[in-house]
């Protein structure tokens, strides 16, 4: 897996802190720095995500492809999860995250809860590369809740 971040800030974009990263999947996303008001040279314009909020949103579809995998291979009839992460980083540099909560919401038809739990835990203690490297910094937690559909 590779990919390349350049910064877009050299080129007289709008904004002094802006990244572009090209995944080698040929995908494209923009990145920039929250603005700074003491330096605004030095700040961002709040035009894309934030580099670790990127990272979040990385660790929640990590997680969530797990669980829609780990249940649809369970013949489970999964119609819809979301993933809502909430986190807290270290008040000093370098800003790792300490707390990260995972809230999944998934929807099926007739999936017991005990298969949800399973497939979250599954993805929490072995599959997700993200969530269990995020684990070395800082605290993960989960919970759910199961939503029959209609």
């Amino acid at each position: 897996m590779e990919c390349t971040v350049s910064w877009t800030g050299a080129s007289g974009t709008r904004s002094g802190m802006g990244f572009v990263a090209e995944t080698g999947s040929g995908h494209v996303l923009m990145m920039d720095g929250a603005p700074d008001a003491a330096k605004p040279e030095n700040g961002g314009q709040n035009l894309a995500p934030r580099p670790m909020e990127t990272v979040l949103a990385g660790t929640g579809g990590c997680t969530a492809y797990d669980v829609v995998l780990i249940l649809k291979r369970g013949r489970h009839d999964v119609r819809g999860c979301t993933v809502k992460l909430t986190s807290e980083r270290a008040e000093t540099d370098p800003k790792v995250f300490t707390k990260i909560h995972l809230h999944f919401t998934v929807t099926g038809k007739g999936i017991p809860e005990s298969a949800v739990e399973r497939a979250i835990a599954l993805s929490h203690d072995k599959y997700c590369s993200a969530t269990i490297m995020l684990a070395k910094t800082a605290e993960v937690t989960t919970s759910f809740e199961l939503k029959e559909a209609a």
